[in-house]
């Protein structure tokens, strides 16, 4: 317990460190979000996955907390779906290279014994959806660090309950990075995850979960799944129906994502990640009590069914930018000189 303590409070403070480190870095080589108007860098996924993977690594090697051979295994594929992401902050890439990617990682950190080859395959599909429905709720300051961390004390959680101690070790070290990200990511945010910090993230908390479910039931492991995993699967619903219901690619970036939605219905900046991580830790607490048959596996659809409410409360919400009187002033004046210069040429 001791060791796991000193742990996470290395990794918080190196990960806080690191983050303000490299903002200079990710400034100069332009990795920034290129969604905002001003550049915000992208520094916290290199802080976090460092962090979480140095700490970890060095605590296995010394002995203080033993990993095991998967979760080390875990731990290198989740590196390298890191610098995947880390080229895709760097430059655009295709739509589908990061979930394929993700796959291939994946591939090598299901555990068949356990889980059979069917499972196995069915598991490898969860994890690249997981992943990359988390690496989507990184679109306001705050949201996807504290969802990921409330999203990695309920796994941990899970994993306590298995005697599976090297999987919560890594899991409580990721929540202790992000935490520490977070105290730059909060609004307004000095530095962001990125898709690096975000795939890193959402891959080991997937990978996680199946880890502590293989080789047990398959319904109340569908059930801790996706309880685990509400958030990011409700975000992605709202995305997926809101795109298709406003005949739009369901591929193309568009602000039309929970935190966006929200603020539209006139929630500040801060209240955002506060509710929606309350939310996570809803789902959290309920995956933790069904895994530990406190709950019955049938308890998941109160949680389906409250995200099913909040995506069809949302879904028509409009998502065009809302002017402020003197901007809405402003952009009807520069649209009248902008017609008038065209008429003139």
């Amino acid at each position: 317990m001791l060791y796991g303590i000193a742990a996470a409070a290395a990794t918080l403070l190196l990960s806080a460190l690191l983050t303000g480190v490299l903002r200079v870095p990710a400034l100069r080589l332009g990795i920034t979000d290129r969604r905002r108007r001003r550049p915000l860098p992208l520094s916290g996924g290199t802080a976090v996955a460092l962090a979480t993977v140095l700490v970890a690594a060095g605590a296995d090697a010394a002995g203080l907390l033993p990993l095991g051979a998967g979760v080390g295994r875990m731990a290198v594929a989740a590196g390298c779906v890191a610098l995947l992401g880390l080229a895709a902050d760097l430059r655009r890439l295709r739509w589908w290279v990061a979930p394929a990617g993700t796959a291939v990682a994946a591939a090598f950190v299901v555990p068949y014994e356990e889980t059979g080859v069917a499972a196995g395959v069915a598991a490898v599909g969860w994890i690249v959806v997981a992943t990359a429905a988390f690496r989507a709720l990184d679109h306001a300051d705050g949201l996807a660090g504290t969802v990921g961390a409330v999203g990695a004390f309920g796994a941990a959680a899970c994993a306590t309950a298995e005697l599976m101690d090297g999987l919560a070790a890594l899991l409580g070290v990721l929540a202790a990075a992000l935490a520490g990200f977070l105290l730059h990511n909060w609004f307004p945010a000095r530095a962001g995850l990125g898709a690096a910090g975000a795939l890193f993230t959402g891959f080991v908390l997937a990978s996680s979960a199946v880890f502590v479910r293989a080789g047990q039931g398959v319904g109340a492991g569908a059930a801790v799944l996706y309880a685990l995993a509400a958030i990011g699967c409700a975000d992605a619903a709202l995305v997926v129906l809101g795109r298709r219901l406003d005949r739009r690619a369901v591929t193309r970036g568009r602000p039309d994502h929970l935190g966006h939605r929200l603020r539209r219905l006139g929630l500040a900046p801060r209240a955002v990640p506060v509710l929606l991580g309350a939310g996570s830790a809803g789902g959290a607490l309920v995956a933790v009590c069904v895994h530990t048959g406190r709950l019955s596996p049938g308890a998941a659809w109160w949680v389906a069914a409250a995200a099913a409410v909040l995506v069809l409360v949302l879904v028509r919400r409009p998502v065009t930018p809302v002017f402020r009187p003197r901007q809405r002033v402003a952009s009807a004046s520069s649209q009248v000189s902008e017609r008038l210069r065209v008429r003139s040429g």
